[in-house]
């Protein structure tokens, strides 16, 4: 055998046996790496934490997963109906940095829970199933390995399971909706916090053709209201006075967009922070017809909706703008990206949501360009090989890419002899913005420094270097708050635009360098405290970001 043959097969040899960064595609769509091939769990609800890693957790109750607990630790649960001692974990913190990941500790079942991160960088979770339903729980990050969920105990007023957090600007977090409530409270709570009925959400409970307004689709609005959309339209909320202040038209069609019929949602990027008069817009894409659950329990799985749905809310009479997607989607991820664009990620073509009721993976992720004109917004991406469809998610991470993880449609963890096996593992996906060709004109921050503490309404000087000619008019700097996503509702996501009030010189070379001057937010409302990745975007480039925290 020729010794430059076998130096071949050796080298195909090495690269076959690679189970992480396993480049799929490439070439102007995006790109795909498989980071881990197995993370133990099922990746139902992610979170990204000021410290550059992410907490991922499943459920509880349906028995072993397929990472052991550490040092001889166990879930002693005598209520739990498939295993009373459990030495498996169901919660897993993911090192973006080193794509390395760790076992962490859950007492009580988490399954379809929702959360939000604190002012203090603190995630709090809330709710679950069975024994957790009325459960709080903490992560604090930490720079080692020492820090795990620490259980508050019964902190809610109500069972939680299926509800949707937001945090709000005095930094309490608001709990709506779940099975039978129809209601929301608060937490952490006051002497007078109680429960507050909501009737909305009775209104939008089709109990005929399944709930379809669960997981609600819950937004800050730039007034300090909240947008609450269930079903298929929605409403502006005072939590305040409890009042409602707008109803908003129905969605055309009519057709549901919350869980099991689920859809995705984001609020398009805030800008013109320092007017008197921000815009806020909000995008619902995809979902189910009224009448798919329905039909799936008699084996029917029809097309889910290709339809998303554009609505000014600030408007004085707001309507709806359609669009077209190029795909159907149910269950897909909405992640705003740095440069203002949003991934359209993950999901079934056919079918619903709930236990093995997806047909028809979406292979393609697309991409949803707001500033364009209507009828040219999309644009299809390369596609990932592994359907993501039930219990699936989707989240941005500081260097731009994409993190998906999770797809788990059985009652139990499943791999062979059905159509969609259960998904342990980590893809990234890095969009085109990502690709080499784009290296000079890609910004890198120099100042200030990751996790830099800066106020409201305040000039805000970045300084950052480009390799190659700088168009000054094309350089913004955006803030991006991390989401808590599940269910394909990514909760507290928000960009802001702080724009580009002028641009300096500071050193000319083959690696320029510049600062752009920006103004932050104004306040708490349009930019509720805590952490938030912040990119400087070149020609829609954006760089690596920094961590900022607003207080």
């Amino acid at each position: 055998m020729q010794p430059a043959f076998f130096l071949f097969l050796l080298l195909q040899l090495l690269f076959a046996t690679q189970e992480t960064h396993k480049i799929l595609t490439h070439a102007g769509g995006g790109r795909w790496e498989l980071m881990q091939k197995s993370i133990g769990i099922s990746a139902m609800h992610m979170q990204l934490l000021h410290t550059d890693r992410v907490i991922t957790y499943d459920r509880t109750d349906f028995g072993a997963s397929n990472l052991s607990l550490p040092q001889g630790k166990c879930r002693h649960d005598p209520n739990d109906k498939v295993l009373t001692v459990d030495c498996t974990a169901h919660s897993v913190e993911y090192d973006v940095t080193t794509n390395t990941f760790r076992p962490l500790m859950v007492q009580t079942d988490l399954w379809c829970s929702s959360g939000a991160v604190t002012p203090d960088g603190s995630l709090v979770q809330t709710g679950g199933w069975q024994d957790g339903r009325y459960k709080v729980r903490v992560f604090s990050p930490c720079n080692d390995s020492s820090c795990d969920w620490v259980e508050v105990g019964d902190g809610l007023k109500e069972d939680r399971w299926y509800s949707t957090n937001h945090i709000l600007p005095d930094g309490r977090q608001i709990i709506v909706g779940g099975i039978d409530k129809y209601n929301y409270e608060f937490y952490p709570k006051t002497t007078a916090s109680g429960v507050y009925d909501l009737p909305f959400l009775k209104e939008t409970f089709h109990a005929n053709v399944y709930e379809n307004n669960l997981y609600p689709f819950v937004l800050l609005n730039v007034d300090g209201n909240l947008f609450i959309f269930a079903n298929n339209r929605a409403i502006l909320f005072d939590y305040v006075n409890q009042t409602v202040v707008k109803n908003y038209p129905t969605i055309p069609g009519g057709d549901p967009r919350n869980y099991p019929s689920t859809g995705s949602a984001v609020l398009l990027p805030l800008k013109n922070l320092q007017s008197g008069a921000i815009e806020a817009e909000v995008l619902i894409c995809g979902g189910a017809r009224e009448n798919s659950s329905s039909l799936v329990d008699k084996g029917v799985f029809i097309p889910a909706l290709d339809t998303c749905g554009r609505i000014k809310i600030t408007d004085p009479n707001p309507t709806w703008a359609m669009e077209t997607m190029p795909y159907p989607r149910v269950m897909g991820d909405m992640t705003l990206l740095p440069n203002g664009n949003v991934l359209i990620i993950n999901g079934a073509g056919s079918g619903t949501a709930r236990w093995e009721m997806g047909r028809d993976p979406v292979l393609h992720p697309v991409l949803y360009r707001p500033d364009k004109e209507n009828g040219t917004r999309f644009l299809s991406k390369n596609p990932t090989t592994i359907p993501r469809m039930y219990h699936s998610t989707a989240i941005l991470v500081r260097d731009g890419r994409v993190l998906v993880g999770g797809s788990n449609p059985h009652e139990h963890y499943n791999f062979t002899g059905v159509l969609f096996p259960t998904e342990l593992s980590l893809e990234a996906f890095s969009p085109s913005y990502l690709d080499a060709e784009y290296d000079t004109m890609r910004p890198k921050i120099v100042s200030p420094l990751s996790t830099a503490n800066i106020g409201y309404g305040q000039k805000l000087n970045v300084t950052f270097q480009v390799k190659g000619k700088l168009d000054r008019d094309e350089v913004s700097v955006t803030m991006v708050a991390p989401s808590f996503t599940t269910h394909s509702f990514a909760m507290n996501h928000r960009l802001l635009v702080l724009g580009n009030e002028a641009v300096t010189d500071i050193e000319n070379g083959d690696v320029s360098t510049f600062e752009v001057h920006v103004t932050t937010p104004p306040s708490n409302i349009i930019a509720p405290s805590g952490y938030y990745m912040l990119f400087v975007v070149h020609r829609s480039i954006p760089s690596e970001g920094i961590w900022v925290k607003i207080m």
